[in-house]
């Protein structure tokens, strides 16, 4: 199966581990080092690294180097065109349950009859 390219894609693929979400969470309080990233995960640098190659390829953190030290930045807007897309979709998606709620309601109607 080809894997998907695009960018809503590759966000959501970022945000389906959880080391990742919490990488988002520590950068959305403020840039910090990849050594500092690294420590409550308690695994190793190249491990991290993946992530953030990951997290890079989506578009939502970009590593600069600063010194000796490399620094992990968020950068938040293909989260809002991810939260668009969820935003758009649940209104179809509630306005279907609706629908199946008074087909239901419905079915039970006949069923006391």
């Amino acid at each position: 199966m080809p894997t998907a390219t695009d960018t809503l894609s590759l966000v959501f693929h970022a945000l389906s581990d959880p080391t990742r979400r919490g990488i988002l969470e520590r950068l959305s309080v403020g840039d910090t080092t990849v050594g500092e990233l690294r420590a409550p995960f308690e695994m190793s640098a190249p491990a991290v690294s993946q992530h953030l190659r990951v997290l890079e390829k989506a578009g939502l953190v970009e590593r600069r180097a600063k010194a000796q030290w490399r620094v992990c930045t968020l950068t938040p807007a293909p989260l809002d065109d991810a939260a668009a897309w969820v935003t758009r979709n649940r209104r179809i998606w509630q306005a279907r349950f609706d629908r199946l709620d008074d087909v239901l309601a419905e079915l039970d109607r006949e069923d006391e009859r």
